[in-house]
């Protein structure tokens, strides 16, 4: 007996369930590579973002942190300036660690400090001797006066209040205000030395 004949449509509906059920897999297959391409290119874009903005803050800062410097360098030098034309014999040496190196007969040590993280500036002076003399005082008053822009007889009055407090009752170390100016004053067996400096918040 002939069995069943089987109907083109049957054939074609069984081709059709065959080849989509092989089908699908590849079809998910292709959607998932499609969503981690996706993901791969937002996680780079951002990835890309990040680091430019990162590199354009880090070149905005550098380019005004080398702004900032020259400015700063540039007073530091005229007041420099000031001091070697203004007091006499007093001669201007060399620039290092934004310090500039003076030199004067009346002091073994002299320099003037550029603007730090807690100072406008500094100047610094070391006396031959355990006492200073009146010449050291007038030396030191002189200069105040014109790193920091105030009187003579004000400035000579921190430096010389200053110095003439060491001593057996308040010790070899002293540290006071003066004018909106920090004083601090040392001394040793065989020298003593003053530094004057203004905070970055006066």
């Amino acid at each position: 007996m002939a069995g069943p004949s089987l109907q083109s449509g049957d054939m074609v509906g069984h081709d059709e369930n065959v080849h989509g059920d092989k089908a699908r897999p590849c079809v998910n297959d292709v959607l998932t590579l499609q969503w981690r391409k996706g993901a791969l290119i937002m996680a780079l874009r951002v990835e890309f973002r990040g680091s430019a903005m990162l590199a354009t803050a880090l070149a905005l800062f550098g380019a005004m942190a080398l702004s900032a410097s020259p400015a700063r360098a540039d007073r530091c030098d005229d007041i420099a300036n000031q001091l070697k034309t203004q007091i006499d014999g007093l001669k201007v040496g060399i620039t290092a660690a934004n310090t500039i190196h003076l030199s004067h007969p009346q002091a073994r040590e002299l320099s003037l400090g550029c603007s730090g993280r807690n100072f406008k500036n500094e100047l610094y002076a070391k006396a031959d001797g355990r006492k200073p003399k009146p010449a050291f005082l007038n030396l030191v008053g002189s200069a105040a006066a014109i790193v920091f822009t105030l009187p003579k007889d004000d400035a000579l009055t921190g430096v010389t209040r200053c110095i003439t407090r060491m001593g057996l009752l308040r010790g070899d170390t002293i540290k006071m205000r003066h004018r909106r100016l920090d004083f601090e004053c040392t001394r040793t067996k065989t020298e003593a030395s003053i530094a004057i400096s203004r905070g970055t918040d006066e």
